[in-house]
């Protein structure tokens, strides 16, 4: 992977780790699949791998991660789901043909057609969302505590109380913050 782009955060969850390709979005914002190739790049971390990506695509690629977003955000926080954004879903999720395959060391492949494969990979990506979103799975969507994150993030934890999209960004710049606000106080009161 090309190290003049920031890091990719991965996670669990294909659709939610998907969505993480857009940081930090109520803060300055930083766009994780800037190019084609980077989602060539992305697409291939997650077993998805595809040849080629045309700018078409990418725009294609990154309507169904903003859909996906303003969907979980909707289902975190108990809302309605916006019509647009599950019409999207569902479209990607209905123009791929990608099949799932068995390994012999018994995981799950995705095999994608040679002619569709990007677009097969937006299926696998949409289906997976749509697991998530219909409450599928064993675990719960939240959105991020930071205020510049605010991501949505599907809770595994034991008590279905985790806070933060990622412990080692999100988590430990809010602890820091607040270390760094007590030391202050603590100063302030000293003198």
């Amino acid at each position: 992977m090309r190290t003049e782009f920031p890091e990719f955060r991965l996670g669990s969850v294909l659709a939610t780790s998907f969505t993480a390709t857009l940081t930090e979005r109520r803060g300055d914002a930083v766009e994780r699949i800037p190019t084609p190739q980077r989602l060539i790049d992305w697409l291939a971390v997650h077993g998805l791998d595809v040849d080629s990506c045309t700018t078409a695509q990418l725009d294609l690629a990154r309507e169904l991660r903003e859909s996906v977003h303003a969907a979980a955000t909707a289902a975190a926080v108990q809302d309605a789901l916006p019509a647009a954004a599950v019409h999207v879903i569902n479209d990607r999720s209905a123009q791929g043909r990608a099949a799932a395959v068995l390994t012999p060391e018994g995981r799950r492949r995705w095999r994608l057609g040679s002619a569709s494969a990007l677009e097969d990979a937006l299926s696998v990506i949409a289906a997976d969302a749509i697991s998530v979103i219909a409450g599928e799975r064993d675990g719960r969507l939240a959105l991020c505590a930071s205020p510049t994150c605010r991501a949505a993030f599907f809770d595994t934890s034991r008590s279905r109380t985790r806070k933060w999209c990622d412990m080692n960004t999100c988590g430990n710049r809010q602890k820091k913050a607040r270390f760094h606000a007590n030391q202050r106080r603590k100063r302030a009161s000293a003198e």
